[in-house]
């Protein structure tokens, strides 16, 4: 591909979704990790959502949530998901599509552990995606669960990582009057080598 150079160059997908991720890290004011993630429901309708994303493995994508909350409950009926992560700042954008695991195991024990009290209080208290009675009715669960768990909480079995291993990513740059620059890369599964594509604006 003679023509993918400058930012679009290298052989690792990943590496150019990290280094884009780190100049964002600079330019954008809030929240440069931020992807809009999409799931579909049994019914096959769509729904969309912010999230954070904590980590751009070797060969995935990872973030973390409730394992009961409406997203993880898609996520695990179709084991597919799909997200943007969209820079204002950089006019760049990264779209990825792939097949969806848990992380439960010592990584996301770790993960949590490196969260504020706080978020880690509150990922117990919370029951996400489900009705509430009130804000007074949820700071109470804060601080009953914060009685309860001390200052050093335990990882819920019900929260955890998500993995997203693409099986296409594509990078894309604003270019002058709508004539931006895409590169699909595509693959039918982990393990299979990738075919790069330049699209159509």
């Amino acid at each position: 591909m003679s023509d993918r150079t400058g930012i679009f160059a290298g052989d690792d997908p990943f590496e150019i979704a990290r280094q884009w991720l780190a100049e964002a890290e600079h330019s954008e004011i809030n929240d440069p990790n931020a992807i809009a993630l999409a799931t579909v429901d049994e019914a096959g309708m769509p729904n969309a959502r912010m999230v954070l994303l904590k980590e751009i493995e070797a060969d995935a994508f990872v973030f973390y949530t409730n394992f009961e909350s409406t997203k993880a409950r898609e996520i695990d009926q179709a084991g597919k998901a799909a997200f943007v992560m969209h820079w204002k700042s950089l006019r760049r954008q990264i779209r990825v599509r792939g097949t969806v695991t848990r992380e439960e195991g010592p990584k996301a024990d770790e993960y949590y552990a490196s969260r504020s009290l706080k978020s880690r209080l509150g990922a117990w208290a919370s029951r996400q995606s489900r009705p509430l009675e009130s804000r007074t009715a949820l700071m109470a669960e804060v601080a009953r669960v914060t009685a309860r768990k001390g200052a050093n909480p335990d990882r819920p079995s019900f929260w955890g990582g998500y993995r997203i291993a693409p099986d296409e990513i594509e990078f894309w740059a604003d270019g002058a009057f709508r004539l931006h620059d895409r590169f699909a890369w595509r693959r039918e599964g982990p393990g299979f080598a990738w075919t790069i594509t330049r699209l159509n604006p």
